[in-house]
C-alpha cells in the first residue's frame, strides 16, 4: 500500500518547471517532486539486475507469545549478500516502517555488494516484523531502546552467518529514520564493542523523530482545507487525473522511470502543486504510522485502538481498527502510549526530556567527537526544520556532505551521491 501511494498517486498532481543543470546535476530541484520520484534509472549507477542473496531468520525471544493476528510474524527476518572472499561487512538499516527487502534496501544491497562488501539488510524498528519479534517493549520510538534492540539482532545475525563469510571489518549505514538509529547503534557499540565499527554513514537522518513525524503528520492536511473529511473527494480528483495520464500514455509502469517520463512529458511549465504532493507524502507516512501504532497497541494490550484483552484471530476483519488508526497521529502515539510507558518507569521524566531522548541531541557530544561518523543530506530535506539543518552542519562540520537539493532521500541513489557513499567507506 505504501509503495502504491508513493509511486502512483503522487504523479497525478506533479508540477514544477524544468531547470537547467548546474554544478550538481541531480535533475529534480523541487523537494516534493524529488521526494516522490526519487532517481530515475538513467541517473543511477549501472547495477546488476540480480544478485545472489540469502533470506535468513531467527527467534529473538523464543518464549514470546505472538498474537494470532500476526500469525505470519514468527521470526525476525533479514537478508545477507556475501562475497566469496574476505571483505568488510556493512549493516544497512531501513527507513521508517520499511522492511529489509524494500526497493531502497535492495538498491543499497546491490551497490555495496558490487563494491565488494558483504551486506546485511535490517528492517526498521518501526516495522511490523521488528515490533512483533525483536523489540523488547514493542513500543518503538525511544531511540536508545530501539538501538539496543537493533544491536541485539545485529549481534545474533552475525553469530548466525559468521561461519559462512570472512569479514575484515564492520561498517554501518542507514537512511531516513534508519540513519538516525545508526548514530545510536554506533553509540551502543562504543560500550559493547562487538563490531567496533570502522565507519558509519548517516543518509538523510531525522534530527528529532518527534518533530519530523509531526511535520509529516501535518502534511496530510495541506490540500485538505476542511480537514480529513475532505480526503475522499480529494482522492477521487487525484484518481481522475490518473485516468487522464493513462489515456495519454497508454500504459502504467509502477517505477521511478515512468513517474519521471510523466513529469517530463506533462509538467514542464506548470507551477508546482506542492500542497497536493505534501498531502500524499503525509498520507504515505500515515500508512506506515498506522501499521506501527496498531502493531504496538496489540502487542502491548494498551487498548488505544483495539479493546483491552480482545484477542484478534487470523481471520478477523481489521477494517474498523485501521479506520481508527487513520485518525491517530504519531503525536497521539507518543502522548498516549510511548511517553506513559516510560513515565511509569521514570516518574521524574517530562515530555520535553522524552522528546530530546528520541533526538540526535541526546548523543550530540558523541557525534561531535567521533571522526568515523559521516553525514550525507540535503538543504531542502522536507523532514528537517531550519534549526535541524543548522544543528547537523554545526555538529558534523567537514564530515557533512550537504547537497543543494534532493528532498528527503530523493537523490540518495543518484550516481554522484552513490559515489560519495562508496568513497566514504573505501577511503
Amino acid at each position: 500500500m505504501k509503495r502504491f501511494s508513493l509511486l502512483v498517486f503522487f504523479i497525478f498532481i506533479l508540477g514544477g518547471a524544468w531547470y537547467q543543470a548546474d554544478a550538481y546535476d541531480y535533475p529534480l530541484k523541487d523537494p516534493y517532486v524529488a521526494t516522490v520520484i526519487g532517481t530515475p534509472t538513467e541517473f543511477q549507477p549501472k547495477l546488476p539486475e540480480k544478485i545472489d542473496y540469502k533470506l535468513l531468520s531467527f527467534k529473538v525471544f523464543p518464549e514470546r507469545d505472538i498474537p494470532s493476528v500476526f500469525w505470519y510474524q514468527r521470526e525476525f527476518r533479514y537478508s545477507l549478500t556475501y562475497q566469496k572472499v574476505e571483505a568488510p561487512l556493512i549493516f544497512v538499516i531501513a527507513g521508517t516502517g520499511s522492511s529489509f527487502y524494500s526497493s531502497s534496501m535492495i538498491f543499497f544491497q546491490k551497490i555495496f555488494y558490487q563494491a565488494g562488501f558483504h551486506v546485511i539488510c535490517l528492517s526498521s524498528p518501526t516495522s511490523m516484523n521488528f515490533i512483533t519479534t525483536a523489540s523488547v517493549t514493542c513500543l518503538p520510538g525511544n531511540s536508545i531502546a530501539d538501538a539496543v534492540d537493533l544491536y541485539r539482532v545485529m549481534t545474533m545475525a552475525w553469530q548466525q552467518v559468521k561461519d559462512r563469510i570472512k569479514v575484515s571489518e564492520f561498517y554501518l549505514t542507514g537512511y531516513s529514520l534508519g540513519a538516525s538509529e545508526a548514530a545510536f547503534v554506533a553509540y551502543v557499540d562504543e560500550q559493547k564493542r562487538v563490531f567496533n565499527f570502522k565507519k558509519v554513514l548517516m543518509i538523510n537522518p531525522a534530527v528529532s523523530l518527534y518533530s519530523s513525524a509531526k511535520i509529516l503528520d501535518d502534511m496530510i492536511l495541506r490540500a485538505l482545507p476542511g480537514g480529513l473529511k475532505d480526503f475522499n473527494a480529494w482522492l477521487n480528483r487525484v484518481l481522475g487525473r490518473f485516468g487522464e495520464f493513462y489515456k495519454e500514455m497508454g500504459y502504467i509502469d509502477l517505477s521511478h522511470d515512468w513517474l519521471y517520463d510523466v513529469y517530463k512529458t506533462n509538467f514542464k511549465t506548470q507551477s508546482p502543486k506542492q500542497e497536493n504532493l505534501a498531502t500524499m507524502i503525509g498520507f504515505a507516512f500515515r500508512i506506515s504510522s498506522d501499521n506501527m501504532i496498531f502493531t504496538s497497541d496489540v502487542m502491548t494490550n494498551a487498548g488505544l485502538i483495539v479493546p483491552k484483552n480482545l484477542a484478534l484471530g487470523s481471520a478477523d476483519s481489521l477494517y474498523e481498527y485501521f479506520r481508527a488508526t487513520s485518525t491517530t497521529t504519531f503525536v497521539d502515539y507518543f502522548e498516549e502510549l510511548l511517553f506513559p510507558y516510560y513515565k511509569a518507569k521514570h516518574p521524574e521524566l517530562t515530555q520535553e526530556k522524552a522528546i530530546q531522548i528520541v533526538s540526535l541531541h541526546q548523543v550530540e557530544d558523541y557525534l561531535r567527537r567521533s571522526p568515523k561518523i559521516g553525514l550525507m543530506g540535503n538543504e531542502d530535506d522536507l523532514i528537517l526544520t531550519s534549526e535541524d539543518l543548522v544543528f547537523l552542519k554545526d555538529v558534523f562540520g567537514s564530515r557533512a556532505k550537504i547537497y543543494p537539493y534532493g528532498g528527503h532521500c530523493g537523490n540518495m541513489s543518484y550516481t554522484e551521491n552513490v559515489a560519495y557513499m562508496l568513497n566514504f567507506f573505501k577511503n
